[in-house]
């Protein structure tokens, strides 16, 4: 147990994940729970902010400085009347109800925080999803994913770092120096892909002169599927392909990738794309460490299964939501996806659900609404389809309506932790801050 933890007879919600989902479902029930004192609201994640997910291609590109959209956990956690807890969650006692953390360590490797249990009575695992790399040989050595603002920081530095290195080497650009293959096109690897386009003829405009873009900059989509956007109508797909094709951004579909290696990527067929920078976007599955945890029955992807409630199905103390969770809705053949809206709507659903728990009462069933889906090209496009927008018909979109829809999401996710106020001014902060800035981040 953590040193000074308060003991009472209050009810304990730990909540592990401070992804979107979880850091949602901690604020509510802070601001609820927590500021009138029925139960303490606990948050744990290992990272110290939060930025939305769907916008680290954004910080990969260097099109958004996570200095100005991150929230600070200790902060937020603060204002909205719960605890946060920093550490990475490795095991669970369900019998002592108590989950475990790893000790947490500084840029210089000196301890922060020890090794330490944190009891619940309640508790929520929302810790999302880590890259899948299938196994494939080199990926972990020479490509970078997208899983946390730490690896889209890392990114967009190397991607900086190698401009530079082009600009003052002694002999020409080599082949594939400046070369980005990003491997798996769903919609990070294509969102990723479009602005990547703009940001590095951007970055090279800004005096870097010997980076010729029409020569050495080349942008590589690639899915093994046979279209992009598998998970989305084809239609939508042809829409995002055409626009890939007219700003100059190449696309090989059905193409499996057998090697990652530090010159570039094998391909199945023989081919082999030449490259310095490799992004692994090709899939996810949950944590490893939640294989079997404590007993729970989990999916091969690690993922656990929960029942209708969103409870564990060998723990009703214990909830999953999001990326981790696995639930086949009744007249569904597959489980509900991992995507940011069934996250968002989960977290929701357990807002009204936990209070429910806590008294006694009998849960009502989670049911997932799927409202489409939305991908943004950056400055290029955006394109859409809204499900059930109009007496059940779907509705396609594209341009400015859509654009202004993407942007509404972060918009209503950042209302969901600080309301109306602080997100108006926020955003009127931003406006102001991007006329004295330059468009993509340098450093």
């Amino acid at each position: 147990m953590v040193p000074g933890e308060t003991v009472d007879n209050l009810h304990r919600i730990v909540v592990v994940g401070g992804g979107a989902a979880g850091l949602q479902l901690a604020t509510k029930l802070g601001d609820t729970l927590g500021r009138k004192g029925k139960a303490h609201v606990t948050l744990v994640d290992k990272a110290r902010t939060h930025i939305w997910k769907p916008l680290l291609h954004e910080v990969a590109a260097g099109s958004l400085d996570v200095g100005h959209h991150a929230v600070d956990y200790l902060h937020h956690a603060h204002r909205h009347h719960f605890r946060y807890r920093i550490g990475s969650m490795t095991g669970l006692d369900r019998g002592a109800r108590t989950i475990q953390l790893a000790a947490s360590h500084d840029a210089e490797g000196r301890e922060v925080t020890p090794v330490r249990s944190i009891p619940y009575d309640t508790l929520v695992l929302a810790v999302g999803s880590t890259t899948n790399d299938f196994g494939t040989p080199g990926v972990k050595e020479n490509a970078i994913a997208l899983d946390t603002q730490e690896q889209a920081v890392r990114f967009h530095q190397r991607l900086i770092n190698g401009m530079l290195r082009a600009h003052t080497q002694v002999g020409p650009v080599r082949a594939g120096q400046l070369h980005v293959v990003v491997i798996g096109a769903g919609a990070t690897g294509t969102e990723l892909a479009a602005e990547l386009h703009r940001t590095t003829r951007d970055v090279a405009s800004t005096g870097l002169d010997r980076i010729d873009p029409a020569k050495d900059l080349k942008i590589t989509l690639v899915e093994a599927a046979n279209r992009i956007l598998p998970a989305v109508p084809e239609r939508l797909s042809a829409d995002v392909m055409t626009l890939l094709n007219k700003i100059g951004v190449e696309v090989r579909t059905q193409a499996r990738v057998t090697e990652v290696r530090p010159d570039g990527v094998q391909l199945a067929d023989g081919g082999f794309i030449p490259s310095e920078l490799v992004v692994w976007a090709a899939g996810v599955k949950a944590p490893p460490f939640l294989q079997e945890i404590g007993g729970l029955e989990t999916t091969r992807n690690n993922q656990l299964v929960v029942t209708p409630t969103l409870q564990t199905t060998r723990d009703p103390d214990i909830f999953a939501m999001g990326d981790c969770a696995y639930l086949v809705e009744k007249g569904s053949d597959t489980p509900i996806p991992p995507r940011a809206q069934a996250a968002h709507q989960q977290a929701s659903h357990l807002i009204k659900q936990i209070p429910v728990k806590m008294a006694g009462g009998t849960l009502k069933p989670f049911k997932y609404r799927d409202f489409g889906s939305l991908v943004s090209l950056g400055e290029y496009s955006t394109v859409g389809n809204l499900m059930g927008f109009i007496q059940g018909k779907n509705l396609f979109i594209a341009g400015l309506f859509a654009r202004m829809m993407y942007r509404s999401l972060y918009k209503m996710h950042e209302q969901a932790l600080h309301g109306t106020m602080k997100t108006a001014l926020d955003a009127m902060a931003r406006a102001l801050t991007r006329r004295t800035e330059p468009r993509v981040k340098l450093h």
